[in-house]
């Protein structure tokens, strides 16, 4: 099994050094604002001046999560020829989320009508406190979800209309109800993408979820920079419709949730910009340029945020197989959740024990463009590709 890469590059020390300083000013921006998030600096693994690399990997973590998160999968491409910058996602620097991260909400001439309706409704505010009072809470359960939406409804008609709008992913109704600063995810990525201007070589995008439909988007934008793109359960459609119109409809609510890390809560509205910028991604200029980079989607089954269908549709819109794409789907038997990168967090009471074969194949894809499928529910790693180090070692 071949996985030399045909485009290497050899960066020179002032390449490297041009690199560093661009990386570094960005990261100094960062430490002296007064609201910086712990834990969120981004990050990046350069070889020597002078060493020939396969190339360089900017690689976008999940939503709410940080750059950490796929700090294995970086250090294995690291190990193994590449280059490696691990990017925050936009504004994910910065806490509060409902100030800085990009953010979906109601206009503020209908937004505040109906929050002093939902404020003097004596049924919303006993649940609200109910919902508030409960330390454990991280989310409405879709039985909630699905009531609290009614009741919306019941106080304000109109937004049936509304709605629509947002769930009509053409509706030019859209902009007349909603701010939004969804397009925040690719503007900061193309910000991320030019402090690497001076690396001479190929660029390869990858990421999660959100970061997942960030790499997309990022390479759809820049086809003359980016090579391939691995995007692991991109988030290009909300998993289920009435989480959907929940998440559309719940910001005169003011309820937030949390994300991977139980300790951090974001309005509702952040995940809504999340889902919309999924939509920009699947748009046909977008899928028509992807077309031409050859793309990895590893899915799941078992999803509880990314529509599997959807990614399914995507993948053959872009021209499938026949136009050198790859895509492999865990089935639910194998108990991989959504966050399938990081074998460490438990999503759903799962965990992907199969995450050094897909490290193996991510690698696979970068050098080649190809998988093999057959590797990638094997507990036992390929021999003819670079060992993915046990998680204590």
């Amino acid at each position: 099994m071949s996985t030399t890469l045909n485009t290497t590059s050899t960066p020179s020390r002032e390449q490297l050094s041009q690199t560093r300083q661009r990386i570094d000013n960005h990261i100094h921006s960062i430490d002296i604002h007064p609201d910086r998030r712990a834990g969120s600096y981004p990050y990046y693994l350069f070889h020597d001046a002078g060493q020939a690399v396969r190339g360089t990997v900017l690689i976008f973590h999940g939503f709410s999560g940080v750059p950490h998160q796929m700090w294995r999968l970086a250090d294995y491409l690291f190990r193994n020829g590449f280059n490696v910058y691990q990017a925050t996602l936009a504004n994910h620097t910065f806490l509060p989320a409902a100030k800085y991260w990009p953010q979906v909400d109601l206009k503020p001439e209908i937004l505040n009508p109906l929050r002093e309706k939902v404020q003097q409704d004596p049924v919303l505010q006993n649940y609200l406190a109910n919902f508030a009072a409960q330390p454990d809470s991280q989310s409405p359960s879709p039985q909630q979800q699905a009531a609290l939406v009614a009741r919306l409804l019941m106080l304000e008609p109109r937004l049936l209309e509304i709605v629509a709008a947002a769930e009509n992913e053409t509706d030019p109704n859209f902009e007349r109800y909603f701010d939004s600063s969804h397009m925040d995810f690719l503007t900061d990525a193309q910000a991320r993408l030019a402090e690497l201007g001076a690396m001479p070589g190929p660029i390869f995008t990858v990421g999660l979820s959100v970061g997942g439909a960030t790499a997309l988007a990022l390479a759809a934008a820049r086809p003359d920079r980016i090579k391939r793109v691995v995007a692991f359960a991109p988030l290009l459609k909300v998993y289920d419709p009435q989480r959907e119109r929940y998440i559309n409809l719940a910001g005169p609510l003011d309820i937030s949730e949390t994300g991977w890390d139980p300790s951090l809560r974001f309005p509702v509205g952040a995940f809504t910009a999340a889902a919309r910028f999924g939509t920009f991604v699947r748009q046909p200029k977008n899928i028509s340029v992807l077309k031409n980079i050859p793309t990895f989607l590893p899915l799941t089954e078992n999803e509880d945020a990314a529509h599997v269908q959807t990614n399914l549709d995507f993948f053959e819109a872009i021209g499938g197989k026949n136009k050198g794409h790859s895509c492999y789907l865990y089935p639910a038997s194998d108990l991989v959740p959504h966050p399938m990168v990081d074998s460490t967090i438990v999503s759903q009471g799962m965990t992907n024990r199969f995450w050094q074969s897909l490290y193996q194949e991510t690698f696979h894809f970068l050098c080649t463009g190809a998988i093999n499928a057959g590797n990638m529910s094997n507990l036992e790693q390929d021999p003819n590709l670079p060992q993915v180090p046990p998680l204590n070692s």
